[in-house]
This record gives structure tokens, sequence and C-alpha cells, in this order.
């Protein structure tokens, strides 16, 4: 008997509290409100701003300067950049044909600088202001020492190339910007 009264009262037990399975309403919503705010950081950022790129395009440029002066040197061509406000080549030298674009070197290729970047000047040492933006990296001798300047909105950067040819990026410091 005592077997009989011990199996109605287990099961009268679990009658009388039900186990809850699952999550409330206001756990759901407490877990994707979390997770919404998480993507919002996220894609903040993920998103680069007007400063991140152009230090990007920046030290790009300053790589392919570099490469160009490097590929003249070793190779006897003298390589030539030149640019407007939105995009930049390089040139190479022939005894045939003069200037041309090199077009057999993918690093070396013709570039459109991405939306909101622009070249905005070019300074060569001891020159006037050139009417084109145009840099010659000799195949033999001094590299001449020259600043391209690139903008993108309130954002900018100088690529410097020094008469030894080191290629540096100079950021703007901050007392420079309430300078101008």
């Amino acid at each position: 008997m005592r077997c009989l009264c011990s199996c109605r009262s287990s099961s009268s037990r679990r009658s009388a509290h039900p186990v809850q399975r699952g999550f409330t309403l206001l756990e759901v919503m407490v877990v994707v409100v979390i997770m919404g705010m998480i993507v919002g950081l996220v894609s903040v950022l993920v998103e680069p701003d007007d400063r991140s790129l152009l230090n990007v395009e920046a030290q790009r440029l300053a790589q392919l300067l570099d490469l160009a002066a490097t590929e003249a040197r070793v190779s006897g061509v003298a390589i030539a950049w030149t640019a407007d406000a939105d995009a930049y080549q390089f040139q190479q030298l022939t005894e045939e044909l003069g200037w041309i674009a090199i077009r057999n070197n993918d690093s070396l290729r013709s570039r459109q600088l991405p939306q909101g970047i622009t070249i905005s000047s070019l300074l060569i040492e001891n020159s006037s202001t050139a009417e084109a933006m145009r840099v010659e990296f000799p195949a033999y001798g001094q590299t001449t020492a020259f600043t391209v300047e690139l903008h993108n909105g309130s954002a900018r950067n100088q690529v410097v190339v020094s008469p030894i040819g080191i290629v540096t990026v100079v950021l703007p410091t901050e007392d420079a910007d309430d300078d101008s």
C-alpha cells in the first residue's frame, strides 16, 4: 500500500508545478536589444572615416612612389609619375616612343583615387608651381625632392620624397589644422 500512496502523491506534485520551457517575451527582447547594440557598434567601427581612408591612400601612394624610384634605378629606365585631381599613372621612357604609360606592371598601373580623395598639389623643390603634376625618377642620379598633398573632406596628408629618395607620409598636427 505504501507504494501506491507515494506514487499518487508524486504524480500530483508534478501536475501542481508545471516545468517552464523556453524564454519569456521580455528575455527575448533584452537579447535582441543587446544584439542590436553590438551590431550598431561594430558597423560604426568597421566603416572607415575620411581620415583613415586618406591615410590608407597616402600610404599606398608613398609605397608606389618608392617602388617607381627603385624600379627606375634597378632597370636603368626613367619612370615618371603624372596625376590630375582624382587619378594618377606611371610612365616609362622609351627610345622609340618617348614617355608611355606602364601597362606590364600591375603595381605601377594607372589608378583612380577613391571617391572624395583628391590630389590637391604637387610642390617640387627649387621650382615654381608646375602647370602639370609630373615628377620624373631618373635611372641614374639623385631624385628630386617633392611633396604631394592629398585631401578627403577636411582631412589632409602629405607624401614627402626627400632628395635621397626616402618617402614618408606626413600627417598634419593639430596645431597645423588650427592655423589653416
